[in-house]
């Protein structure tokens, strides 16, 4: 029974210390630190527009659409991390494989940008809802 918990010895010394430390930076970040609160710094803000209004405004899709671009790029090119890592392990079909997923970044990135979807100059009312 003793060479079970003798297991366990270090990791409970690690989790004893780990709660007093995060106790400890917590309880003196609350009496160091300098708070004013003042109207801008407590009331909420929602995408430079305000939450609380008649939710039937009309409001401009181009900063979500630019969010949705971004996300869905970078997501797109973290897969390309793995595949430059493994590049001298991989087989000649796995290369094919992202030499074509690659070409269909570039085909999105295209049409994206032939569409006018990262064009900042379009006319107001060919954004709103």
């Amino acid at each position: 029974m003793t060479f079970f918990f003798s297991e366990y010895y270090l990791l409970s010394i690690f989790f004893v210390f780990s709660f007093l430390l995060s106790s400890l930076i917590i309880l003196f970040s609350g009496i160091l630190s300098y708070s004013s609160s003042y109207y801008d710094k407590v009331s909420p803000y929602e995408c430079g527009f305000d939450p609380f209004d008649n939710a039937r405004n009309q409001f401009e899709i181009h900063f979500y659409l630019v969010a949705i671009l971004f996300l869905i790029f970078d997501l797109e090119a973290s897969f390309l991390f793995p595949w430059a890592a493994n590049l001298n392990v991989i087989s000649g079909f796995g290369f094919w494989v992202m030499v074509d997923f690659i070409f269909e970044l570039v085909v999105g990135l295209v049409y994206v940008w032939i569409s006018n979807a990262l064009n900042w100059e379009l006319p107001s009312s060919f954004f709103y809802v």
